[in-house]
């Protein structure tokens, strides 16, 4: 029961310190609004992958890893990527960022949580991992412990998620203090420019697998 656990949590923390579009979105936000973000957007982020196990033990998991739903959460990933990255940078040319973190902490909450889920979502690199290893993993904790070992697999895994984003949110929330307005705008440009670089590199992606099906 517990290797199950500890087995899921390893992994989980093998894949949540890859940098990543997700680990970009998590430091963006917690520059605004502290240490809370990494817990609001781990739980959005936990909330799909909650969705993404009941889907594969329900046997979507073949339809999902299929290079149509590849090339599909492929480009509409990398739009949702580009328009965030995109945002970033024209809010921050603009000057409309500012480094008035009081009142940023009051911004709303909901749309990180939701930002998570849509960021993770955005990388079919995320799908494609939940459909090639955590099915099989998935079934390994089933076949052992029955509905239990999925429940022992799926809380093992977003512990990894959440501790390792809470910790990055910490981190940063302990030094945003000291970050004058230019630093803040070039942060918040370079962290932009990531998305984009990601959002391009899932829509190239996702045009190679329409070319070389059509």
């Amino acid at each position: 029961m517990l290797e199950i656990f500890i087995q899921s949590m390893l992994i989980g923390y093998s894949g949540a310190m890859m940098p990543g579009s997700l680990l970009t979105y998590t430091l963006d936000q917690s520059i605004k609004i502290g240490a809370k973000a990494g817990l609001l957007i781990s739980i959005g982020h936990a909330l799909l992958e909650l969705i993404l196990v009941i889907l594969i033990f329900l046997g979507m998991g073949q339809y999902l890893g299929t290079a149509f739903a590849q090339m599909t959460i492929g480009v509409l990933g990398g739009i949702v990527l580009l328009f965030f990255g995109i945002s970033m940078v024209k809010d921050s040319y603009l000057g409309k960022v500012s480094i008035d973190f009081q009142s940023e902490a009051d911004d709303k909450h909901g749309n990180i949580l939701i930002g998570g889920a849509l960021v993770s979502a955005a990388n079919p690199y995320f799908i494609v991992w939940w459909t090639a290893v955590g099915l099989g993993l998935i079934m390994n904790a089933y076949n052992t412990l029955g509905p239990i070992g999925i429940i022992l697999f799926y809380l093992g895994h977003i512990i990894s998620d959440l501790t390792w984003y809470v910790f990055i949110s910490l981190l940063v929330s302990k030094t945003r203090s000291f970050i004058n307005l230019k630093v803040y705008k070039i942060i918040i440009t370079v962290l932009g420019f990531s998305l984009i670089i990601f959002g391009a590199g899932f829509l190239v992606t996702s045009a190679k697998i329409i070319f070389h099906y059509f």
